[in-house]
């Protein structure tokens, strides 16, 4: 299963939910604000077969952008608040309890 998780800057809550589920799965991760350090492109939502999306706001952005890229795609939303940092143990904690019931 390819999952592709995003949220705005990618740097703090999708690169570590990347990094979380890398171990069993392929993962990739992506912002959609214009500064973001991995910005979301049409070839990473084509790869992914589920796409996790960190906040309603990133739903709705995703949506507008890349509408016609999304047909048949998973798409959730995790609906995670901002995170104090890279790898912080609450954000895992977080993106265990809500993404890996959607991974089983």
């Amino acid at each position: 299963m390819r999952t592709l998780f995003v949220c705005s800057a990618n740097r703090l809550r999708s690169p570590t939910a990347e990094h979380v589920f890398a171990s069993w799965m392929e993962t990739d991760s992506a912002g959609l604000a214009n500064d973001a350090d991995q910005q979301l492109s049409a070839e990473q939502i084509e790869w992914a077969d589920i796409i996790f999306v960190l906040a309603k706001v990133h739903r709705r952005k995703l949506a507008q952008r890349f509408r016609s890229r999304l047909n048949g795609k998973k798409l959730i939303c995790l609906d995670i608040p901002e995170s104090d940092g890279f790898l912080d143990p609450a954000l895992i904690a977080l993106l265990e309890a809500k993404a890996r019931p959607h991974l089983l």
